[in-house]
Formats: C-alpha cells, structure tokens, sequence
C-alpha cells in the first residue's frame, strides 16, 4: 500500500531531478548500450563516443571551377587593354574537382578565358595565388574532430563523416519504451465502446510519442484494474524496456493501483506534480528500470511525456531532448489559472496587425482536440494567476512561423460554415488555415477592437430595433473604419432529440418541469436570440430547467441531446442532421464576418474571399442543412 495518496505537488523541474537521483539509485542504467552501425543507418542515432576524421577532405589541392590552371606569377599585369597570352605548356584544362596539377597554383574559370588561332590562352585580370582552389583539408584536416560525442546524427552529419574517411559510427542504441494500458473500462481501437467504456487511444499515442523520440516502442494487452495483474506487468516491462510507462490508475480513486504497485516492487520517488493538466503522475523504478504513471486523460498523458519522458529518453542516449523555438505573443482573452501549478495550455497562433496573437484552446484534460489544433504551448507558471487580454507571453512553437503567419484568425461565434471553410482552405492550399476560436459573438467584437483577431463572426440580434450584428459594431467599435460581410443566413431553432418525444412546439415550452435544457455561454449570439425570444413571451431564464448548463458551439449541445444529457438547446439545423436530430424551426437570421477594412486587402485574408465566392463551396455549405448562400459575401458595410 502507498503510505499516502498523493506525495505531495513537486515542481516539474524538482521531480524530473528527484526521479533521476531515485532511479541512479535503484541501479538503472545512466545510458542504453552503444552499438555500431553504417553511416546509412545512423541518421537519428546518438554518438557514443567522439568522431575522428581518418583523412582530410579534401585530400589534395582540388579545383573549385571548370578552366584552366595556372601559375600566379605568369599573369601579372593583365588587364583589359593589356592582356596576357599563355602558351600552352603554360597552363593545363581542368574540371571542377580535378586535382590541381603540380606546379600550378590557381584557377581562372573557363568563361574569362579567350583563346587565339595559336590555342593560347588569352588573360584580360591576373589570377591571385590559390585562387579557385580548394586546398587540402578545407573542410575538415585529418586527426580533426568533426562529431562530439552526444550528438544526434543528421544526413549532413553522416556525409561530413563519411567524407572524412568513417564507414560507420558508433551510437546509442534505441532505446525500448514498453506502454502499459490499464483500466476495466478501456476497450481496443476498433471496438465499439459501450456507455462508461473507453478505446485505447492512450497507449496508441504514448507509443508513437516514443518513437518520434527515437525510440523503440511496444505495447501490452490492455490489463484489468487489479494490483496483480498490473504488478505482473510492469515486472515482465520491466525486463524488456529501459522505459516503463503504465497508463491511467495514477491518481487516488479506488481502482488507481500504480503508485501503489511502483512502491511495493521498487521506488516510489514521486506522486504528484505542480503539473496542470498532469497532476497526479507517478515516477518511480522497478528493477533497475525507470517507470512513470501517466494519467488517464488523454492531454495529460500527452504533456506528462512530453515533461518526463522526453528528457529521460534524451539522456539515456546521452543526449539532451530537443527545446521547441520560442515566440512572443498577445493573448487573445483574459485567462485565469490556478496558483500553485504549471500550467499548459494549449493555443492557435496567428498574425494580426504584424504581432502574433494567441488563443487558448478549451483547457480540460480530456480534450485531446486542444492538441490536435494547438500552435504553440503557453505555460502559466505555478506563480501567476493567469494572464489578462492582450498582455504579452512567451509560447513554444508547435508549428513554423511560416504557416503561422499564413493562418487566418477568427474569434467570435461559432458556425459549422467556419469549420467547412478551414477544410475546404486546407485542401486548396495546405499552407492556408483558418483557426477558429469560439467564444460568442461579443467577445469577438472585443477581440477585433483590440486587435487580436483577423474576422469576428457575428450574429447578435439587438432587442431594441430587431437589427443583427450592426448596432453591436457601432458600441463595440466605434468609428473604426469597418466592415461587415455576409457569411450565410441560416436557420436557428430547438435541436431536440429524434420523433420530438417531449412534442415540443417552440420556445414558449422551455419553461416545462420535465425538460432539460443545454444552453450558449453568455456572449454568445445565440443566448441573446435565446433571452430575446423569452422576454417577449414573459418566461423568466430561471424558469428554464438547464438554462445555467452552458456549451460553447452548436455542434456540442447537439452532442449533449444525442448522448441523452439534455432534451433542448437552441441551435442551428446543421448541427441538428450531424447528429441526425430533430429540428423545431425558431427564426432565420444573418450570420456576419466583422472586419477592419483594411483587412479585406490582407493577403492573409484573400484565400477566404475567394472561396466565398466559390459556387462548390455554396453548394457544400447548402448541404449542411438550413443555411441559405444567396448573399455570401456580400459587403453590407
């Protein structure tokens, strides 16, 4: 048994350093075993030992030029109006690479050499000593070191080698990371879980971490919640690998066995990181071999690699694990964190107005799509509250600056139509995306004002004169010379579960006893259209069953009423058929991309015109269900 359940919360860098000292201990190698392999095999490996070069390269005085060799001192004094005629046997024909022949000691290239019905050569400039030449050893002198030891090997690494007399090297071997998926919910990739089961994404990523590590990697069956069976595990991992590491069971449930198991056959160095998300991992060994506890959630797992296993897996092969570039860039929205703990999270990247400009991804671990979509990682140190809009942080680059620079920043409302874009702009241009950041109709007026976004998409109804979008763009921004183009009209109305079982007939029913109901965030266009629709019919928001249970985009309640979670939530149609659900029709409105107008010029932005004027891409929006394209980018400001 563990002697309690969490340690206690170390910091990241003081538990990398604790499992270190905890594993020298309990014996585990410092390195893996070095091998030789031939210089076409090595790319990748880690240098075990120095390497010498054999010879110099190159090993004679070469030429750098297709022409003539020559020798210096026969052609001082040429110029243009006086040039200098050599003989034959004053100078030889040479190819670039050709060994300069003896008693020569420069190179004129061919193109400035005339010749005359005589076969001599004529010069209009005099060569300069050891001009054109590539002398002996130039790049590298024999005896010379050319690779350190600890070096990952590059192809131009094993060319210079090779160049430089080796046919082989000397490396690190791979070194072997075993996965252990646990729990008595998890099911194989490929299965159909049932309610309360989950697929073994997990251990199918960690594997592939590893690898792209340069490690090797296998996994084991999946192993029930039960000490024994884990334990027998990790003993026969344990044997095979330099590298244990054992998925879920990590945190202090009932049925999470790790720790407990790490401490009874071996060290229990830590339990417990100042990590978020990430907090309750395991770090420990078992005979002679390091084993870390990821939890269960699939961002944790993924960071909790990336923190632990990465620079172990480096200094196993004696080296160092490889540092992400680094930017700074403006955060997009406020962002709240919790004192005491690292915090990572997950942010798209883009350029707006010459700065880069970050948006966080949803934060729950268990949201592996935060990284699927994340540009860069933002780490709020365990110091710090958060951050506030607009404030500038320092992000470690997921993806090249390159692409970043080409990606089309959109915050505000969410609508499947963004969604189809981003794919349809990738497939045209891979360079090309559009990152789009959901969080309502407002807070991408506020982004735009503060310019931290390219577009806000838009579809707020103002109560008051039964306009969208643009008495908003008037308070928001002000004067600013803005503009606003239709994006599509599409219909909203009560996303209900198949056959209608609650026979709802529109909003005036919400307020129903037997109904639950998922709602927008606040901000959110669609919770305006909401709270608009029950003023007029006198229903007070709290009378709404649900109405404080909030999602942040169509697709999501759409989920919620499929899963059985929820009856109702307001939403548009297309999300209703991807789910296959049934539609309760409310109104039709306008949905508006909200611009400066100097960013309708933006080379950024043309990819995104273009398509909208694209008749596939409405026809392809038109079959997502209730939207209508008739004024697809129309300017109506």
């Amino acid at each position: 048994m563990t002697t309690t359940p969490f340690i206690h919360d170390v910091p990241a860098a003081a538990a990398l350093a604790t499992w270190r000292a905890a594993c020298e201990a309990a014996g585990c190698p410092e390195r893996v075993d070095p091998i030789r392999l031939d210089l076409a095999d090595a790319v990748g490996r880690v240098t075990a030992a120095p390497v010498w070069a054999a010879r110099s390269s190159p090993s004679f005085d070469a030429s750098a030029m297709d022409g003539i060799a020559v020798r210096a001192a026969d052609t001082v004094g040429a110029t243009e109006s006086t040039p200098v005629h050599l003989e034959p046997s004053a100078y030889v024909v040479v190819d670039t690479g050709d060994p300069l022949p003896d008693g020569f000691d420069a190179v004129v290239m061919r193109e400035q050499v005339h010749y005359d019905g005589a076969s001599r050569a004529e010069l209009r400039g005099a060569a300069a000593p050891y001009q054109h030449v590539r002398s002996i050893g130039e790049d590298v002198s024999a005896t010379e070191l050319l690779l350190p030891a600890g070096h990952r090997l590059r192809p131009v690494d094993v060319a210079a080698a090779a160049a430089a007399g080796a046919t082989d090297v000397l490396v690190h071997r791979r070194p072997v990371v075993a996965v252990i998926p646990t729990g008595d919910e998890i099911r194989p990739v490929g299965t159909a879980p049932a309610a309360g089961e989950i697929l073994d994404t997990n251990s199918l990523m960690l594997a592939g971490q590893a690898r792209e590590a340069g490690c090797e990697a296998w996994r084991t069956e999946i192993v029930p919640d039960d000490p024994e069976q884990i334990a027998a595990a990790v003993r026969d991992a344990a044997a095979r690998a330099d590298l244990v590491v054992v998925v879920a069971g990590s945190s202090a449930g009932r049925d999470d066995h790790t720790a407990g198991v790490v401490e009874r056959l071996g060290t229990l160095a830590v339990h417990g990181v100042a990590v978020r998300p990430g907090h309750p991992v395991v770090l420990g060994a078992v005979d002679a071999t390091p084993v870390l506890g990821c939890p269960g959630y699939p961002v944790s797992a993924a960071l909790t690699f990336e923190i632990f296993a990465a620079p172990l897996l480096a200094a196993l092969e004696g080296a160092v694990a490889p540092e992400r570039p680094r930017a700074r860039a403006r955060i997009a929205r406020k962002l709240a964190s919790t004192m005491g703990m690292d915090d990572w999270v997950r942010v798209r990247l883009g350029r707006v107005r010459g700065e880069l400009v970050a948006t966080p991804l949803p934060r729950g671990a268990g949201v592996l799509t935060s990284l699927v979509h994340a540009d860069g990682l933002l780490v709020v140190p365990a110091g710090l509250e958060g951050h506030h809009a607009g404030e500038d942080v320092e992000v470690m680059l997921l993806r090249g600056v390159g692409e970043i620079d080409r990606t089309i920043v959109a915050v505000g409302s969410h609508d499947l139509v963004l969604d189809l874009a981003a794919s349809q702009l990738r497939a045209a241009d891979p360079g090309v995306t559009l990152a789009s950041s959901n969080v309502g109709s407002l807070g991408g007026l506020v982004a735009l004002r503060d310019g931290l976004c390219h577009v806000a998409g838009s579809h707020l109804l103002d109560p008051a004169t039964g306009e969208y979008t643009l008495p908003y763009v008037d308070r928001v921004l002000g004067e600013r010379d803005v503009a606003v183009v239709r994006l599509v009209h599409r219909e909203q109305g009560l996303i209900v579960a198949p056959g209608n079982p609650l026979g709802l007939g529109g909003i005036e029913d919400l307020a129903r006893d037997d109904l639950r109901y998922v709602n927008r965030q606040r901000g959110a266009g669609t919770r305006v259209l909401l709270d608009h629709e029950l003023g007029r019919r006198g229903i007070a928001v709290d009378a709404v069953p649900g109405y404080a249970r909030e999602e942040h985009t169509h697709l999501a309640v759409a989920a919620a009423i499929a899963a059985a979670r929820a009856d109702a939530g307001l939403g548009v149609m297309a999300a209703a058929r991807a789910f296959e659900l049934d539609f309760v029709p409310v109104t039709r409105e306008p949905y508006d991309l909200v611009l400066d107008a100097a960013t309708l010029e933006d080379p950024v932005t043309a990819p995104l015109w273009a398509l909208l004027e694209d008749p596939a891409f409405r026809a392809a929006v038109e079959e997502l269900g209730g939207y209508g394209t008739e004024e697809m980018g129309r300017r109506i400001r």
